[in-house]
């Protein structure tokens, strides 16, 4: 009998690992209203902490790719994730708005950080050889499949007990996932004895630049990537993806429904049945950029994004479930599909070497997209008693995306490689 490859069992445990920052991450939707009406905290001041939170994990994301290659992978999973769970702690404890502010928006905020940003790429590329895109589209699709298995579950814990109960639930499955992340991670294929999957014989490495600051490394790689118009043209593309996901639908969805008279459980499930069309997309998707042209993949996914954002509002308010089954397959289809061709595109242009890091300020783009929306859209509602315009100006930024990605051209992207943006 054929043994397993131990990259499958590295993209497992990365899978997991990622459910479980991934829910602490998406968990902040239904905390919104408790916080609010036990605390009495003014919810622009609760999305503020969130927007922090996303914010930060995304600029972090290029130090981490950097830290990757210092320390490596098992150290940094190992700190991220009791980093994750000392959050999760200190929030059962906090009572002030200044506490909620530094938990979620500093310490949770660092500890996701690796897990939601440069993970999925940095295990693909140097584990896989062949299948990367497949592997990129399930450890990408893995935040949408544990809110598709919790966030109901902690949604009921908090509409039957309270909230705290329900960051015990986190606690403990971030405990597990650490144990899990000592036991059995390992930093490279090396450390196993092994190649990459899908590799025949050994590559030579180069170890340049493994000595040199985090932070050097990091920024040189975003000098270099500045000088690119493709560059700009994807963190313009993903700051949009960021601003019409996590930042707006991941923070306000379920507070949008709730204003609409839905129940939080029925909201919360709501988001969770978009998990389960996430996860068939997104994986999807990683197939689909191992085959087709990127560009026209991003194309269609921010284009059919923005009218599922524009129909929305009008499903909500004819109070229609059949319209709202509708948004949540096309939304669901569609969420985080755009990770797998953009990180496609960034290898192709950057290469495998230096395309982590670089990916890594993408995201962070995205990640400031996500906070502009979390705060904004609580700004919105504080202001308009409603949050229909966040929604219906997010459909008309994924438009504006959808014509910032096919401007990329691809046989520029190969010509960038071959002068030698692999040694950046």
């Amino acid at each position: 009998m054929k043994r397993i490859h131990y990259s499958w069992f590295i993209l497992t445990v990365t899978f997991f690992s990622i459910i479980v920052a991934g829910i602490v991450m998406s968990s902040s939707g239904v905390f919104i209203n408790p916080f609010e009406n036990e605390f009495g905290w003014d919810r622009s001041v609760i999305a503020l902490a969130f927007a922090i939170s996303m914010f930060l994990y995304g600029i972090s994301g290029p130090f981490i790719a950097a830290l990757l290659d210092v320390i490596g992978l098992k150290k940094m999973m190992i700190v991220s994730m009791a980093t994750l769970l000392t959050g999760i702690i200190l929030t059962v404890i906090m009572n002030q708005s200044w506490q909620l502010i530094i938990i979620w928006g500093f310490i949770i905020g660092l500890g996701s950080s690796l897990f939601l940003t440069v993970l999925s790429p940095y295990v693909a590329n140097h584990w896989f050889e062949k299948r990367r895109g497949l592997a990129v589209g399930i450890l990408t699709a893995s935040t949408a499949t544990g809110q598709l298995i919790l966030l109901p579950v902690l949604a009921a814990i908090i509409e039957n007990y309270s909230w705290r109960p329900a960051i015990g639930l986190m606690m403990i499955l971030s405990f597990i996932m650490l144990i899990i992340i000592f036991l059995f991670m390992k930093n490279t294929p090396k450390d196993v004895g092994i190649l990459p999957y899908g590799l025949e014989e050994a590559i030579q490495e180069s170890n340049e630049g493994l000595k040199e600051n985090p932070i050097v490394i990091a920024f040189n790689g975003l000098f270099e990537a500045v000088k690119v118009k493709e560059f700009w043209l994807l963190a313009g593309s993903f700051f949009i993806c960021g601003l019409s996901t996590s930042g707006l639908i991941g923070t306000h969805f379920v507070s949008y429904c709730i204003s609409f008279g839905v129940p939080l459980v029925t909201a919360a499930s709501i988001l969770s049945f978009m998990g389960i069309f996430n996860l068939v997309g997104t994986t999807l998707s990683g197939w689909l950029s191992d085959r087709f042209d990127n560009r026209w993949l991003l194309f269609w996914y921010y284009g059919l994004r923005a009218v599922s954002l524009v129909f929305l509002p009008y499903a909500l308010n004819e109070g229609s479930i059949t319209m709202l089954v509708i948004f949540t397959v096309f939304y669901g289809l569609d969420w985080i599909a755009t990770v797998p061709p953009t990180i496609s595109i960034s290898r192709q242009i950057f290469g495998i070497n230096k395309s982590g890091i670089v990916y890594g300020w993408i995201y962070a783009f995205h990640q400031a997209g996500a906070a502009v929306a979390a705060y904004g859209g609580g700004l919105i509602y504080k202001f308009f008693n409603t949050y229909t315009w966040g929604f219906f100006l997010a459909g008309v930024f994924c438009l504006l995306a959808s014509l910032f990605v096919i401007i990329i051209k691809k046989q520029h992207s190969s010509q960038l490689t071959k002068e030698g943006l692999m040694n950046i």
